[in-house]
Formats: C-alpha cells, structure tokens, sequence
C-alpha cells in the first residue's frame, strides 16, 4: 500500500486521510474499498489505475480498510 499511498499526502494515489473523508458515513464504504483492493479500480481519484491485489486476503483487506477509514 505504502508504495501508493501516505496516511496524510498524495503519492500515486490518494492520501489515506482523504479516503476517509471521502467514504465518511458511507454505510457500504468498508464492503466497497475491500472490493476495490482487492479487484483494484480506475477513474475514482484520476486516471492512475489502482492495481488489483488478489494476494490479500478479504479479512486482511477488511482490516486495512477499517484502519484507512479511522484516520
């Protein structure tokens, strides 16, 4: 992820800081940035694709993401 991504800057791809903005109070945005770790997407924060990353486990990317969304 940190290859990508900073808690609190743009790398690559968005800030995790901004995530959580972004997805704050969204009842389905855990269920959702699960998916999008693990099937990767594009177009959601410029054209910079997100990879997909299919070695992670959906608990794993469950946890990450519950982590991403509390800061």
């Amino acid at each position: 992820c940190l290859a990508c991504h900073a808690i609190d800057h743009k790398v690559v791809g968005p800030a995790f800081v901004e995530v959580a903005k972004k997805y704050a109070g969204a009842d389905d945005a855990v269920d959702k940035l699960v998916k999008r770790v693990r099937e990767g997407a594009q177009g959601t924060w410029g054209p910079v694709p997100m990879p997909a990353n299919p070695l992670v486990s959906d608990e794993d990317a469950k946890r990450l993401v519950k982590w991403i969304l509390g800061r």
